[in-house]
C-alpha cells in the first residue's frame, strides 16, 4: 500500500498557490494604479513609511536609507521552500549584472517571519548571494509595522507537529531615489535587461 502524504506535504502546494494568488491581487492593484486604471486607490506615497530594522550585520536600517538611491525590496522568509530562494537568486544576478553601479542601489530582503529570522539566520541565508543584498529583520512589532506600511500580505500557516510556514506577497517593490514607490520590479527577464532598467533610476 502506498504511503499517504503527510499534512505538511498536502498543505505546501496550497500555501504556494495562496501566496501566488495574494501576490497576483496586490500586483494587479499596483499595476492598475500605475496605469491610471484605479482612480480611488491611494497614491504611491501610501506605500512605504517610517520603520526601523536591522540588517544581517546588526546595523540599523530605517526609511532614511532609502534616500539618494533606488531601492528594490522583497518580503519573504528564510524557511520559504520555493518562491523566496528563486526571487533572491534573481535579485542577486541583477546586482552582479550591474557591476560597480550595484554600489548605488539598495537591495533588501525583509523578513515576514521575525520569530525565526534572526540576524544570524539572515546572515547565513544570504551568504551565497551577492553581498549588496541586505537581509532586514527586527522585533515582531517592528516587522509588523513595515509589513503594514508597504501593504504586504503576510500570514502564518500552521503545519503538522506544531511547525508553520508563511503565506506572503511575492512582489519586488521598486522605490525611487526619494523613497517613493515606482512600480513592481520585473525579474522575469535576463539579468542584463533588468539591470539596464534599474540603472535608469540611479
Amino acid at each position: 500500500m502506498k504511503d499517504q502524504p503527510t499534512r505538511a506535504q498536502a498543505v505546501r502546494p496550497l500555501v504556494i498557490l495562496a501566496a501566488f494568488g495574494a501576490s497576483l491581487v496586490v500586483g494587479l492593484v499596483l499595476l492598475l494604479w500605475v496605469s491610471g486604471g484605479l482612480r480611488n486607490v491611494a497614491a504611491p506615497a501610501a506605500i512605504g513609511g517610517p520603520f526601523q530594522l536591522v540588517d544581517q550585520t546588526g546595523q540599523t536600517v530605517t526609511e532614511a536609507n532609502l534616500k539618494g538611491r533606488p531601492t528594490v525590496i522583497f518580503f519573504g522568509f528564510t524557511h520559504c521552500p520555493d518562491i523566496c530562494p528563486t526571487a533572491l537568486f534573481e535579485m542577486s544576478e541583477v546586482l552582479r549584472a550591474m557591476g560597480k553601479d550595484a554600489d548605488r542601489v539598495n537591495a533588501w530582503f525583509v523578513s515576514v517571519d521575525p520569530e525565526r529570522d534572526t540576524v544570524g539566520a539572515m546572515k547565513d541565508y544570504l551568504s551565497s548571494l551577492d553581498p549588496h543584498l541586505k537581509g532586514l529583520t527586527g522585533s515582531p512589532e517592528a516587522v509588523a509595522k513595515v509589513i503594514s506600511s508597504y501593504r504586504v500580505y503576510a500570514k502564518k500557516v500552521p503545519l503538522k507537529d506544531g511547525d508553520y510556514t508563511m503565506d506572503h506577497t511575492a512582489l519586488i517593490y521598486l522605490m525611487d531615489r526619494d523613497g517613493k514607490f515606482v512600480a513592481p520590479f520585473n525579474l522575469k527577464r535576463t539579468p542584463e535587461e533588468a539591470a539596464a532598467d534599474l540603472k535608469r533610476y540611479l
